[in-house]
């Protein structure tokens, strides 16, 4: 049994990892071009919005959906007690992250549904854990 939850708190912090190095890398992208350009868009996607250029929301995307999902990653590497809780956490961020982003920009990649998965799997997992300790 033990092993078996080893890997389940492996590929929970794996997927985690996998999340932080897209929003780091696009949250920079962002932060250093706000007009988009970095990552092929344009901030005519954010008429709708109540922004004016991507900073901000690169901003955002770098330190909770980046480093937040590092710093999660870390806490289930090392199946820290808090591990669960925030997992949970940044599977809600995600899902609202997502959310925002449809309802400002409308859907405008095939990622945003695969993300807002992530999140969804990111909650339930989170929660399974949380129950365990």
């Amino acid at each position: 049994m033990r092993n078996k939850r080893n890997g389940f708190y492996n590929w929970i912090g794996s997927l985690l990892v996998f999340i932080g190095i897209g929003a780091v890398a696009a949250g920079i992208g962002l932060v250093s071009q706000p007009n988009g350009s970095a990552l092929g868009m344009s901030v005519e996607l954010l008429e709708d919005s109540p922004f004016h250029s991507f900073w901000f929301p690169g901003i955002i995307l770098f330190l909770i959906n980046g480093l937040g999902s590092f710093f999660g990653a870390i806490l289930t590497f090392k199946r820290h007690e808090l591990s669960g809780i925030v997992t949970i956490v940044l599977g809600i961020a995600m899902i609202i992250w997502i959310s925002a982003q449809v309802y400002w920009m409308g859907l405008i990649s095939w990622m945003q549904p695969v993300y807002l998965i992530f999140g969804i799997i990111e909650i339930i997992f989170g929660w399974a854990v949380r129950k365990e300790k």
